[in-house]
């Protein structure tokens, strides 16, 4: 008899990719949520999963003595503590899990592969999920967007000998404030950078560190730690005395540039194509090359796979692309990003002007406290732009000013904008002057409109 399973908050974006997910394996999946955006809406409704109407019903929630009830109940963080559906379930004792535990219970026969980090975790995850499908292997998986290849951002098997998880330090649930990748108790994990963020849930840089600190801890014995050597806390994380697992540092992979492209220099001095550029993905590269060690993809292997390999969207994804500019839109937001993400397209086209633009969008970047970890992280572009919606400002309790953001970021001729159409004619006025436009947000820039930005920037 299939497993029934009721999805709180179902319209997000992991939980409706698990939901499709269990569909497949014979799951019988219902779900709730009082707002659901594309394109989880249109997926869902493919599949005869989307909620007649939005709202939170109790009555869905309900036990049959296991004649046709629920079997359990998958709580997102879009819902709240006093959630009428979840305040039913914990009322009938029925079992309740936050996505991630779900994974970790449907996976403990499962090799366990993390992969963790402020940055890159989402593009080493997507390129070890590549190789691996170039290869033919069986594998579960569950990646934070989606990716080229993958129908869903999910997958789970009764087979599959090994799980890749993207693990983020996110809250698990709305009553379960554990970081997310503490549940997956991995085999193996990866951890690919610490650069404080989220202030919201981390107040201070030692709390955002010690939620790293207990993934590497929580490992199983024999367990592999794989980090970046070259960042300073996890090389501190890294080295402390762990005797019982193993710790394999990682470097970025040797490449060059021919014809204005980037190429891996591999061990036998053949040069191995790849779309992806900059010294942060040169890391991400080696991450992953090690994480497949491990799990059965030789270098040899890793290498024949790497040429297919597309860039996630919006990491570092390449708009438009003509002889005279090239347009770059990138989902860098946190300090570290926005300047591994600047420092990576400058490299890659030193004789070429660069106009550079941020969007202040999250909660941190907001944060008046916060701002001054932006110092100097656009001094690689030759014209800095700073976007942000004073409005939106108004979700932090430290509201900012244009001028708090010229004196945060210290850059000479630093640009600052409010409005999305005053920012789009101000960048399409720079077409003759610059040759490269790069975008970093996670957000939309007010919504902007790319089509008219692409149409005029040839």
């Amino acid at each position: 008899m299939s497993q029934a399973i009721h999805f709180i908050s179902i319209g997000g974006s992991a939980m409706h990719n698990l939901a499709l997910a269990l569909q497949q394996q014979g799951y019988i999946i219902t779900g709730s949520d009082d707002e659901i955006y594309e394109p989880s809406r249109t997926r869902l409704q493919q599949h005869g999963l989307l909620p007649a109407e939005m709202g939170w019903f109790p009555e869905k929630i309900y036990r049959n003595g296991g004649l046709g009830g629920l079997d359990a109940v998958i709580v997102g963080m879009h819902a709240r503590k006093d959630n009428p559906e979840l305040v039913k379930a914990l009322e009938l004792g029925l079992p309740i899990y936050s996505y991630p535990e779900f994974m970790y219970q449907q996976s403990q026969q499962k090799q366990r592969v993390v992969i963790a980090g402020s940055h890159g975790k989402t593009t080493i995850t997507a390129m070890v999920l590549h190789a691996l499908k170039f290869h033919n292997r069986k594998f579960d998986y569950l990646v934070g967007e989606q990716i080229d290849g993958f129908e869903t951002m999910a997958q789970l098997t009764p087979d599959a000998p090994v799980i890749i998880l993207e693990g983020d330090e996110y809250p698990s649930s709305p009553i379960d404030s554990r970081p997310k990748f503490l549940h997956y108790k991995p085999h193996i994990a990866l951890i690919s950078g610490i650069a404080w963020d989220h202030v919201n849930i981390y107040p201070t840089w030692d709390e955002y560190v010690d939620a790293f600190e207990l993934l590497a801890e929580a490992m199983p014995k024999a367990g592999i730690l794989i980090f970046d050597e070259s960042d300073d806390m996890l090389d501190v994380i890294g080295q402390k005395d762990r005797t019982d697992i193993t710790k394999i540092p990682y470097v970025a992979h040797p490449s060059a540039i021919v014809d204005g492209k980037t190429v891996l220099l591999a061990k036998n001095g053949i040069r191995v194509p790849t779309h992806l550029f900059g010294q942060h993905n040169l890391k991400n590269i080696a991450g992953a090359m090690t994480v497949c060690d491990r799990i059965g993809i030789t270098d040899e292997q890793f290498y024949e796979a790497i040429p297919t390999f597309k860039p996630v969207a919006m990491r570092l994804e390449k708009v438009t692309d003509t002889s005279q500019r090239i347009l770059y839109r990138d989902f860098a937001h946190s300090p570290a990003k926005v300047e591994a993400t600047t420092e990576a397209v400058k490299h890659q086209h030193p004789d070429r002007k660069l106009v550079a633009v941020v969007e202040l969008y999250t909660f941190s970047s907001l944060n008046k406290a916060f701002l001054e970890q932006y110092k100097g992280t656009l001094d690689a572009a030759d014209q800095a732009v700073v976007y942000f919606d004073m409005h939106a400002s108004g979700i932090s309790p430290n509201s900012i000013t244009a001028d708090d953001i010229i004196a945060a970021f210290d850059q000479p001729n630093l640009r600052v904008f409010s409005n999305p159409d005053e920012l789009q004619a101000y960048l399409i006025q720079q077409r003759d002057a610059a040759g490269v436009f790069l975008l970093m947000s996670s957000g939309l820039f007010g919504g902007l409109d790319f089509k008219v930005l692409t149409e005029n920037l040839p």
